[in-house]
């Protein structure tokens, strides 16, 4: 008789905690279902703004690759000047590191 009793609890309790995480779920899901239509319409309203917006201000785009030869080739001499200062001043770097360490093994 005394496992009947137990039994019976355990499973009352079972369905009971059942039934009750079935409505949390079951809330939780219909919440998420309306959160999400309400993020759908806010991203239909953000899509037609920037549909309009984008419509108004278009404007053609100009490719400027080959726009000024000799400034860009003044640029490109002026950048390839900078690159190799940066290169030499590294080499010195290294080279007085190199030498702060052969002292330190003397």
């Amino acid at each position: 008789m005394l496992w009947f009793a137990v039994w019976t609890v355990l499973v009352v309790g079972t369905l009971l905690g059942a039934f009750f995480l079935g409505r949390d779920l079951w809330r939780k899901g219909a919440a998420l279902l309306s959160e999400l239509g309400h993020a759908g319409d806010a991203l239909a309203r953000l899509g037609d703004a920037a549909a309009s917006a984008g419509a108004e201000s278009l404007s053609p785009i100009q490719a400027q690759l080959f726009g000024d030869r000799a400034a860009l080739r003044a640029r490109f001499d002026a950048l390839r000047q900078e690159r190799r200062e940066r290169v030499q001043r590294r080499a010195e770097r290294h080279v007085t590191t190199y030498a702060r360490w052969r002292s330190y093994s003397r």
